[in-house]
């Protein structure tokens, strides 16, 4: 080798080995992993900093909720809508089963360490491998097993509900890969978050479920590897949890200062009156309330006055939860997006707020309203509009140009000059007034139904009633009790109904927006796509957000998408208020930091001071 050559030869070779070590560190195992860059806290954190790790164990706990339930298995499709909470639950929290990893409530979409007690993947994300913790035990004392992983998938995949049915679609194989790991190989389907759902899976023990019998609902109690076992049964009205003495999680730093109470209860109540009056009465220990008149009335009792009972107001960091008026998009009436774009028009916000709400709500328009995601007020930028290009009939002007909204945000009551407008635009599409009835092209009288499900949404839909019969649509109002409402909505059976997007906003949305919005969810029964949305424009900006590199690529995908759904008016948005207001009795105690996803009840804990 010539001497002019041999410089060249060592910096290739030291590039070689500099890109195989770099290629092989990324691959060692880590103690958690972020959607976008890395978690924030080190291996070997002690805690989430909002959980108190010196929290006291001992207590109980009562939830109080409206509904009723005849299932404790929240895997499957039958009775879906009614099964027990608190099994797996987003607001008590996950008492039975738990996940390969844990979200912190504290970051955008980071993982730590659970069931797993680390992850490997490569760069591309194409594989994910997970070592389980040798301490994860089930409750009846049996290991946590690759088995156990595997068998979920399976179970899943031949009688699992939505969204957990179809998580086998983007994976190429599963397969044990030591004792305790299990590798995850992808196919070229999944995308960069997959790997975080598949940490984020509830795990189901294998030993414990019959395949064969595993899509029937029961009223057994189901085991789980989560730091409660379920000790009571009350078909419909009561659940109760207690807490297992040998739960395997209770050291680790994800559960540090979690699962403080002996024992957690969960009540039925047929309305949301008698919950009020239960909560009254000590039979309910938090009660938590968005509507401000109710929050007066809710705390004016003799308990309140004597400071038993305390009334907080927690502040998150997210976008609010959309509430809104779903139109069924897969009845023809409102097929036209231009017909829903006019009707959207007439939800009387300015009204609804000086009259119901005591001024204290803001008009909600933005799926992430408040955030750096939303396109509520902005234009759209480059990358959005290059996201945008081949759809560009999907989005209106005003949408576009970041112009929309401007009106409804001010908050005044719907006038002649917008009914006005609305008017015209259903004129537009091809609808007419025949003496005081609005009419489409065969002479057919538009009616459609409203279901709610609570004497507050019943005065929601009553405002929205009397604008749309000025404009000559005559509309109904079905109140429906909880599981009704439930079984209408797993078989989208309905014209109009009052619902959330979701429990809350999120500064890290992701493959949950297929399941809200996609083309194959709105096919499939009990999606969370209510509204039966099934546009291509939809689907490839959500394939573009899950595929993002880096934030900003993310950023202007998720804004892409809320261009699409404002444009859409699949959903007629109503209010929000930023704030948490929370009453309790005053022998409960939280940790002193609130999360950016709001207050957390599993790091609630008893007070025995207050006694």
């Amino acid at each position: 080798m010539s001497a002019a050559l041999k410089p060249l030869c060592f910096a290739l070779l030291a590039s070689v080995i500099a890109t195989g070590a770099a290629v092989a560190a990324d691959e060692q195992p880590k103690h958690g992993i972020a959607m976008h860059g890395a978690p924030e806290l080190p291996a070997g954190f002690s805690h989430f900093p909002y959980a108190n790790p010196e929290a006291p164990k001992g207590g109980d706990i009562t939830y109080c909720v409206v509904g009723s339930f005849d299932n404790l298995n929240p895997f499957i499709l039958k009775s879906m809508r009614t099964t027990a909470r608190g099994v797996i639950d987003t607001i008590f929290g996950n008492l039975v089963f738990e996940s390969l990893m844990m979200r912190s409530a504290d970051e955008p979409f980071s993982l730590y360490g659970l069931l797993a007690e680390s992850v490997e993947m490569d760069e591309a994300r194409s594989y994910a491998e997970f070592n389980l913790n040798p301490d994860a035990k089930w409750s009846d004392g049996t290991d946590v097993t690759p088995e156990d992983v595997i068998f979920t998938y399976e179970a899943y995949t031949d009688k699992g509900r939505p969204p957990y049915s179809s998580r086998m679609a983007k994976i190429e194989k599963i397969e044990k890969t030591g004792d305790r790991s299990v590798r995850f190989t992808f196919n070229d389907k999944a995308d960069r978050e997959f790997p975080l759902i598949v940490a984020m899976t509830p795990i189901i023990p294998e030993h414990a479920f019959d395949i064969e019998t595993f899509d029937q609902t029961t009223l057994k109690p189901v085991i789980g590897s989560g730091a409660y076992r379920i000790s009571e049964v009350e078909p419909g009205r009561r659940i109760v949890f207690t807490r297992n003495e040998e739960y395997w999680g209770e050291n680790i730093p994800s559960k540090r200062g979690f699962d403080n109470f002996d024992k957690v209860t969960i009540e039925y109540f047929l309305n949301a009156n008698s919950l009020i009056e239960a909560f009254k009465k000590g039979i309910c220990s938090v009660y938590a309330e968005s509507d401000p008149v109710r929050r007066q009335r809710g705390i004016d009792f003799p308990a309140a006055r004597e400071g038993k009972v305390v009334s907080e107001t927690f502040t998150n960091g997210i976008p609010p939860a959309v509430t809104g008026f779903f139109f069924n998009t897969r009845r023809e009436k409102f097929a036209d997006p231009q017909v829903r774009r006019a009707l959207s028009k007439l939800y009387d916000f300015g009204w609804v707020n000086t009259n119901v709400l005591r001024g204290e709500y803001e008009r909600t328009l933005s799926y992430w309203q408040g955030s750096h995601l939303s396109a509520l007020g902005k234009p759209a930028d480059e990358r959005e509009r290059a996201l945008l290009e081949p759809f560009a009939d999907r989005v209106t002007p005003d949408v576009m140009d970041g112009t929309y909204g401007k009106a409804e945000m001010a908050g005044a009551p719907i006038g002649r000059g917008e009914m006005r407008e609305a008017l015209q635009m259903l004129q537009q599409a091809g609808y007419s007034l025949e003496g005081n009835a609005l009419v489409n092209a065969d002479g057919e009288a538009v009616t459609f139904e409203i279901l709610v499900t609570s004497e507050e949404g019943e005065k929601l839909a009553a405002v929205f009633q009397r604008v749309l019969k000025k404009i000559g649509i005559d509309v109904s109002i079905r109140l429906l009790d909880d599981s009704q409402a439930q079984q209408r909505k797993q078989r989208y059976d309905f014209d109009v109904i009052i619902a959330s997007v979701g429990f809350s906003g999120s500064l890290s949305p992701g493959i949950e927006q297929i399941n809200r919005w996609g083309s194959e969810a709105a096919k499939a029964e009990g999606t969370f796509n209510l509204s039966g949305a099934a546009d291509p424009a939809i689907d490839a900006m959500i394939d573009a957000m899950l595929n993002a590199r880096d934030m900003d690529d993310y950023a202007a995908a998720v804004r892409a998408l809320d261009r699409l759904l404002m444009s859409g008016a699949y959903v007629v948005p109503m209010q929000h208020d930023s704030d948490e207001w929370v009453a309790y009795w005053s022998d409960l105690a939280h940790p002193e930091k609130t999360p950016l996803y709001g207050y957390k009840l599993q790091t609630w804990w008893h007070n025995k001071d207050a006694e």
